[in-house]
């Protein structure tokens, strides 16, 4: 019997949907609960490195069949019917959450060249408008200088379901912005320039710009372009205004990426050519835009670095001979490493992630057990000194400081008890000055919380750091709800912020914690390089035995223990929950890289091969079986899981819908539990949700309910 014909024997109208050829369901019995939508499987199979390989639900792979869709609606109308008892908590939560955003808001303005620029929000609107004003004749800001609207985004996204702006670059000369834009949520951006002088849109508009530079001369822009398939940003342009873009460069190589940029000085274009494990950086004189690009140091294989320029001599940030990077100098006309003056010494104990240059100071930037600081050298009193934060846990960086002549650097300070802190320190004196503090409308009380450092000591001996907030009298004596967050890839770190919306789970007895697991590179490089490739498994061990240790230590049990991720952190869900699933209560597991092998076997699928550095290569038989050990997807197993929420985006290209898709059909059809199991997809949207700040707290509210729903918390 054909698949088609058996769903129309079989189907029912579920939730009020007519089921399609490829969606399956039983018959619900009258006051019955909602009854989930089944997929239809489809035999498929490929043979790999010996090993017959099936994929029942290789279908839905398929966007434009609209099988795919009806299925996606189902699941979303299922969801709708099983979480309609939340929706007055949801409703509760989003008005909480709401209340405490202020909703007409300015940022600190900040100077670049003759204007300082900002970003405001309106009551009631979705969308920022980027703005500016003249500074004062002593250059300082002015508030009563006339406002430009430069970009007002809620016009531009009238009659758009999902509107972005990507990135945005202003001329030297001021009168030109270059922005791109994106209307889908596939993050694929549209170049437009806007003569600021007129508001007339030029007609200088191209597809798939993921970085843009402008020259001297204020007619010349670089920029790079993705591929329109693989999504890899590997095509240079050199354009003028009112001319056709001309390529100036390709990188053939699929594990490199372009980016173009400036100087901070703003006398060279620069290009970072980049992989997992190995960069380069090309430079070209500003004003010399028709000129060819030169490599500074060439391009080998484990060697890093990036770079900026003072006075004739470029400021290197290297992993040469330093794993953890260091700082050195070299004169530009001769930068290879004979000519190379150490600036900043490796640490073992210190990675430094960069150095920003200034007329007369240096900032360098760097992380050491878990915490980020910045140190600033004056060149001429040949002083250091370190900013230095009191809470045990934060998140203290750059905020952006565009004026080669600046005095003052920009920093932004958050911790899990104090709001986003914007403030400048003077680079002389080390002075801080507060400009603003995020408001949370309806008061605050930092004294009723409390954040702490824990640490714990994984299975192999290694101690992992973890941090915790918590409202203040919650029992720890394993009653505790408890919400533990990591991700653990890509050397991207977990950090220590704040989150208005995180009071209100706070404010309900939720302790939340987040681990810094392997994978990230928290306590430095080598961090990374034990959570990646065939040693990924550390970063899945390391969850597992942070969840284990919170239990032990009394701040929860397994059965108020609930874990969160998304993106690759969804892939880190989707694999402890395979490994352990009587560990944990529920899941929400957002946007969730769990069909590991599907997708990294597939090399036309957007930005896989460049990822073999990060995850492995699978056409190389030991990388594949490790990587098929624990992807998601390929270990699903006929035994109980936890309660499960999964949420998507059918535009995301970062990982694509069908991956969460295909994991919730096969999971639905393995596991022998009761407990919920919720597809969610955004119908309209990508890889981050929904793009307007109302509609995004509108999700935001909707897990939040589910999860507090999963502990019993009714209001």
């Amino acid at each position: 019997m054909s698949i088609k014909k058996m769903s129309v024997l079989m189907s029912a109208s579920v939730l009020g949907l007519a089921t399609s050829g490829l969606v399956l369901a039983a018959e619900p019995t009258p006051g019955s609960s909602p009854v989930p939508p089944v997929a239809a499987k489809v035999k498929w199979q490929e043979t790999r490195h010996g090993e017959v390989v099936t994929d029942d639900y290789r279908w839905l792979q398929k966007k434009e069949n609209p099988e795919v869709i009806a299925y996606l609606n189902a699941e979303n109308a299922y969801t709708e019917a099983l979480t309609a008892d939340i929706k007055p908590l949801s409703e509760k939560l989003y008005a909480e959450i709401k209340g405490r955003m202020k909703e007409v808001d300015l940022s600190v303005p900040v100077r670049r060249g003759n204007y300082y620029y900002y970003s405001r929000t309106e009551a009631g609107k979705q969308y920022q408008l980027y703005c500016r004003r003249r500074a004062g004749s002593d250059m300082a800001y002015d508030d009563k200088a006339t406002e430009e609207i430069l970009l007002d985004q809620n016009e531009m996204a009238k009659g758009q379901k999902f509107f972005a702006v990507g990135g945005s670059s202003i001329s030297p000369d001021e009168q030109l912005l270059a922005y791109t834009t994106d209307t889908v949520g596939y993050r694929q951006y549209q170049l437009q320039i806007k003569n600021l002088r007129t508001g007339e849109i030029l007609s200088d508009s191209q597809p798939r710009v993921t970085s843009m530079a402008w020259a001297a001369d204020n007619k010349t822009l670089f920029y790079v372009q993705e591929d329109a398939t693989t999504k890899r940003s590997d095509r240079l342009f050199r354009m003028e205004i009112g001319k056709p873009p001309v390529e100036v460069l390709h990188e053939a190589v699929e594990q490199f990426d372009l980016q173009v940029g400036t100087t901070r000085d703003r006398k060279f274009i620069v290009v970072n050519i980049h992989a997992t494990d190995t960069s380069e950086v090309m430079l070209l004189a500003a004003d010399k835009p028709q000129e060819k690009f030169h490599s500074v140091l060439g391009r080998d294989k484990g060697h890093r670095y990036h770079l900026e320029h003072r006075n004739g001599d470029l400021y290197i940030v290297t992993n040469k001979d330093a794993k953890n990077f260091r700082v050195v100098r070299a004169p530009l006309a001769t930068p290879d490493s004979k000519h190379w003056q150490e600036v900043v010494k490796h640490d073992p104990e210190v990675l430094v992630f960069g150095a920003d240059l200034f007329k007369d100071y240096m900032v360098v930037t760097e992380k050491t057990q878990a915490l980020n600081r910045a140190r600033i050298y004056d060149f001429n009193s040949k002083q250091w000194k370190t900013v230095k934060f009191d809470d045990p846990v934060y998140l203290a960086i750059g905020g952006g400081t565009p004026e080669f002549s600046a005095t003052r650097f920009r920093m932004s300070y958050q911790s899990p008890v104090t709001p986003p802190t914007t403030l400048d320190v003077d680079m002389a004196t080390g002075q801080r000055y507060v400009l603003k503090q995020q408001e949370v409308v309806g008061g605050y009380d930092a004294s009723k919380y409390e954040s702490r450092r824990l640490w714990m000591t994984a299975r192999d001996g290694v101690k992992v750091p973890l941090w915790a907030v918590y409202k203040k009298g919650v029992k720890l004596d394993g009653s505790a709800p408890l919400l533990l967050y990591s991700y653990g890839s890509y050397g991207i770190s977990t950090e220590a912020t704040f989150a208005s919306s995180r009071l209100s789970m706070l404010d309900r007895g939720v302790i939340y914690v987040q681990a810094h697991i392997r994978g990230g590179r928290d306590m430095g490089e080598h961090w990374h390089e034990d959570g990646m490739l065939m040693k990924k498994k550390n970063t899945f061990y390391d969850f597992i035995d942070s969840a284990d240790y919170l239990i032990k230590q009394k701040w929860t049990s397994a059965d108020r223990l609930i874990i969160q991720g998304g993106s690759a952190g969804g892939l880190l869900m989707g694999a402890v929950v395979n490994m352990r699933p009587d560990l944990f209560h529920a899941v929400h597991a957002a946007v969730p890289f769990v069909d590991v092998m599907n997708t990294m076997m597939d090399a036309s699928l957007p930005l896989t091969t460049g990822e073999y550095l990060e995850w492995g290569n699978p056409n190389e038989k030991p990388a594949y079986d490790y990587m098929r050990s624990y992807s998601p997807y390929d270990n699903i197993a006929r035994k109980a899981y936890p309660a499960i929420l999964v949420t998507t985006g059918l535009n995301d290209s970062q990982v694509m819908y069908w991956e969460p898709a295909k994991y919730v059909a096969k999971l639905r059809d393995f596991k022998t539990d009761k407990n919920p199991l919720l597809l969610k997809t955004n119908m309209a949207a990508g890889h981050g949700g929904a793009s307007g700040r109302y509609d995004a707290l509108r999700e935001n509210a909707f897990n939040m309910a589910w999860m507090l729903s999963q502990w019993g918390i009714k209001e």
